[in-house]
């Protein structure tokens, strides 16, 4: 109790507005629903970031149930400490929850929604709420009496929308920044495929054609058969078509043991995960330490110069492919990733085969050959990879031109992402010292949202 009352002075303190009491500011929402209408609302889960979204269910909840509405405040009483409070947006409408996720209206007298958002994501407020969480270890709660006891800066309305105006403002040039960063990234695989002959087919006629004999069919697609009669057929690539197989010795993959859930930390030999591969830039840290009673087998160990390739994942992350311009060592190639081998002589670097293989055409041919019947996990052979067919430069300087200006569009996209990130790490500091002053507190929850969406990409 001495800890909250001598951490709530020094909140006042350092706050440039006056602290309000919640309760002041807010009012339960116990609006009780019943089974039978369950189908006519949405089934809400809070998530630790402060997003709220839609929870896939059916059947009504177990025991009591209460609405929420858009601009509502919803909690978890377990994970509320740990950020899982935010507020319901417009784009649920009428929301249903368990007694575990408390509901309150804010009065839209003193408090301006937007505002609401972001203060609910402060340091200072997350470090209040988890002062106020009781009950055993591990299962501590946050109870509504104690949200609704906490304080926060409550400067008055039109301070409120002119702090949040100027946090939007800036958000706006880091979007534009973004929108700069995917044009030039979009450019450079444009002028990467066209480079290639990799070109979208022509649209297909909108009329009535005839369009082949029966036995047409039993050699090709209705699509492909109009597509030649049609006369639309993309034009030839410069270059000869090849096939993975041509070009590399062999794919090889890994060993995945039983591991810690932990990343492998220096000295420690690991095994990579598969998100290692799957954004299409690869992830050292991505990776599980090997326990010290399982040897390693260095046979496997990432080199840089690798060329890695998804075996197993979602079905639009099968077949993510890198190139490993660097790595830490005592990093293990795992069970769901091949390695490709190189075959002495080809005329093929890894660093274009890594970008070719995540064009459409060849995206194309691995979609089209996925296993699996679990929506979640489709797999790919390795005959098929290793059929898979692309144009490719038999001279290598070419191969490296290709690959330097498609790099250098991903450069300056990149360059482009890391001042929107700036930019945005900056507005949240902004906007923390206009209510907070210079006391920032950390929580380890890491930044709001909408501040790190661009490294999602």
């Amino acid at each position: 109790m001495e800890n909250w009352a001598a951490h709530e002075v020094l909140a006042a303190q350092a706050s440039v507005f006056p602290l309000a009491p919640i309760e002041a500011l807010v009012t339960p929402r116990l609006q009780s629903t019943s089974a039978e209408k369950f189908s006519d609302l949405t089934p809400i889960t809070v998530h630790l970031t402060g997003e709220i979204s839609v929870r896939e269910r059916d059947e009504p909840f177990q025991g009591a149930m209460f609405v929420g509405y858009p601009g509502d405040i919803v909690f978890s009483k377990i994970d509320a400490r740990l950020g899982a409070i935010g507020v319901i947006p417009d784009t649920i409408g009428a929301a249903v929850v368990t007694a575990e996720y408390p509901v309150h209206t804010p009065n839209p007298e003193a408090l301006d929604a937007e505002y609401l958002k972001l203060v609910l994501r402060t340091g200072h407020f997350i470090s209040d709420l988890r002062q106020k969480a009781s009950g055993t270890s591990g299962r501590k709660r946050v109870s509504p009496e104690a949200f609704r006891s906490l304080r926060v800066p409550r400067p008055s309305l039109g301070e409120q929308r002119a702090i949040v105006g100027k946090y939007r403002e800036a958000l706006g040039q880091a979007q534009a920044l973004e929108k700069e960063a995917a044009a030039k990234e979009a450019e450079g695989v444009r002028r990467f495929e066209t480079a290639l002959g990799i070109v979208a087919s022509p649209a297909l006629p909108d009329r009535p054609l005839f369009v082949a004999r029966f036995s047409d069919l039993d050699r090709w697609s209705h699509e492909a058969v109009l597509r030649r009669v049609a006369g639309a057929e993309p034009p030839p690539s410069p270059y000869p078509i090849v096939a993975l197989e041509d070009v590399i010795a062999d794919l090889e993959n890994g060993w995945s043991p039983k591991c810690h859930p932990r990343p492998a930390a220096e000295g420690e030999w690991g095994v990579l995960k598969v998100g290692a591969v799957s954004t299409g830039i690869y992830n050292p840290r991505q990776n599980k330490a090997l326990p010290d009673t399982l040897k390693p087998r260095p046979a496997l160990e990432i080199q840089q110069g690798d060329l890695l390739i998804g075996r197993a994942n979602i079905a639009r992350l099968v077949g993510a492919t890198v190139f490993v311009d660097d790595t830490p060592g005592r990093l293990m190639l795992c069970d769901k990733i091949f390695r490709a081998l190189p075959l002495p002589g080809a005329p093929a670097r890894f660093d274009f085969l890594a970008a070719v293989l995540k064009t459409p055409l060849v995206r194309e041919q691995i979609e089209g050959q996925l296993t699996g019947s679990s929506p979640t996990m489709k797999n790919i052979s390795k005959p098929s990879l290793l059929g898979l067919t692309f144009p490719m430069p038999t001279d290598l300087e070419v191969q490296a031109a290709l690959v330097g200006d498609l790099s250098a569009s991903q450069s300056a996209a990149s360059g482009c992402r890391a001042q929107a990130l700036e930019i945005r790490r900056e507005a949240w500091r902004v906007f923390e010292t206009a209510i907070y002053g210079d006391a920032s507190v950390s929580t380890n929850l890491g930044l709001p949202d909408e501040v790190t969406e661009s490294l999602a990409d």
